[in-house]
């Protein structure tokens, strides 16, 4: 078998089987396929696509590639929860908590934010000390002793993922929804969990803006995950405005404690608490999708949401006094606010630039090699829907660096689309919900979005 006769079937739309896919992965992650063979086959994939078939044979193939983790030692079932990453996105730092006090245990690997939208390792290194860089042995036993566990992708994990993802970067061809899917569901699988929840962002602070686009990369990934035996489920989310009313590292942190405190903002609080539910009935720890939001809800209420956290923070080497004393957190030395520029109703928001602006102020990363400022961010006090007066804060900087502040204050401004008239339309918090490579509408008018 030779690379480039899979490159040529691939180019003239050919489909590949199993023993083809196996080989161009394997060989690749030894070397043995050079980068530019694989760039063509790659960009010959994007163009041509790959069918559910072959997304699931190359899914199986990166996933193979390194150690599939074996928490059987652990008793229950293993569950875990993937978002496709937009601004204020901070689910993962508030079910983990929920769902690991519920009995359940949460293997989560996560990564970084590029560009626009924040990552949930990038946000736990806003905590003292935490290491996001366990070995194999320490994160088993984080898990065993608490259920939970936060760490980046290691060097074990899913390493064709790891090669292809960086030569994905260099030749254009990230976009591609088959591509995606096999990056996400490889590294999630080898995971070595029984559940995976997926949050599938749509709006204009999402990778994929449309809502169509949102369902078709959801279908894909449910349908390869229940191809290779898990229970997956997708919820298609809002992210036409930031979730919560913050951004930026601390500033998360700060929020997720709120809610595991049993306050902070409607729609994050709402969000989470769905996303926990789903983890509970899918990880048969409730009867029902109903028993499992009142099982998440009851735990936030005891308090047991909040001590699990504080207790993975100081497992993972981090300072649990963050949780009780936030000051403690890096900070930023300067705040200003954004004044809206005339009267009206908030009608929409450019949520993508509102995260350029926090990452241009040091809050995010051009490159993969850039430094975060954990102690910059963004409050948000104007929300859609709402009207304000001229002069009032639609939003607050935290900045320790006036270099680009102007910049990033003109964006923000420009980022607030104010009218006469409120909207006509009001966006639900969740739009569908995936099962069985099927959509259905969100079941509940309750979980629409609120300030």
């Amino acid at each position: 078998m030779r690379a480039v006769d899979l490159i040529r079937k691939k180019r003239d739309s050919g489909e590949h089987t199993r023993p083809e896919i196996d080989f161009l992965i394997a060989s690749f992650t030894r070397g043995e396929i050079p980068d530019y063979q694989m760039a063509a086959w790659l960009m010959a994939a994007w163009l041509r696509g790959l069918n559910r078939a072959e997304l699931t044979f190359l899914t199986e193939a990166m996933l193979h590639s390194g150690e599939i983790l074996d928490h059987s030692a652990i008793p229950g079932k293993k569950v875990d929860k993937h978002s496709t990453g937009g601004v204020g996105d901070k689910t993962s730092l508030i079910l983990a908590p929920i769902v690991a006090a519920g009995g359940l245990t949460v293997p989560m690997i996560s990564g970084r934010g590029l560009g626009h939208t924040g990552g949930t390792l990038d946000k736990l290194e806003a905590i003292p000390g935490f290491n996001t860089a366990l070995t194999l042995k320490e994160f088993r036993h984080v898990l065993s002793a608490c259920g939970m566990g936060l760490i980046g992708q290691t060097a074990e994990i899913a390493p064709a993922d790891k090669k292809i993802y960086a030569l994905r970067d260099a030749t254009s061809t990230v976009e591609s929804i088959g591509l995606i899917c096999a990056s996400i569901m490889s590294k999630k699988l080898a995971e070595g969990i029984d559940v995976l929840v997926l949050d599938v962002k749509t709006g204009s602070g999402a990778f994929m803006k449309s809502k169509k686009d949102a369902v078709a990369l959801a279908q894909t990934m449910v349908g390869i995950g229940q191809s290779v035996g898990k229970k997956v489920v997708a919820l298609i989310t809002d992210m036409n405005q930031p979730l919560g009313r913050v951004a930026g590292h601390s500033n998360e942190i700060v929020e997720c404690v709120e809610v595991l405190s049993g306050g902070g903002p409607a729609d994050l609080r709402e969000l989470s608490i769905e996303l926990s539910a789903w983890m509970f009935f899918y990880g048969q720890k409730t009867a029902s999708l109903a028993s499992g939001r009142r099982l998440a809800a009851e735990i936030i209420a005891s308090g047991k949401a909040k001590a699990k956290f504080r207790q993975a923070i100081e497992l993972q080497g981090g300072d649990p006094r963050v949780v009780e004393e936030p000051r403690r957190l890096p900070q930023a030395l300067s705040r200003v606010e954004v004044p809206s520029p005339r009267g009206g109703y908030i009608t929409a928001t450019n949520c993508e630039n509102l995260g350029i602006a926090l990452a241009i102020l040091g809050g995010g990363r051009e490159r993969k090699e850039d430094r975060i400022d954990h102690g910059v961010g963004l409050e948000f006090h104007a929300r859609i829907g709402e009207r304000v007066k001229k002069g009032q804060p639609l939003a607050t900087i935290h900045y320790n660096s006036d270099a680009k502040l102007a910049e990033a204050r003109e964006m923000i401004s420009e980022s607030y689309e104010i009218s006469g008239a409120p909207p006509k339309v009001k966006n639900p918090l969740i739009y569908q919900t995936i099962l069985k490579d099927k959509a259905r509408d969100a079941p509940s008018p309750r979980r629409r979005r609120t300030r």
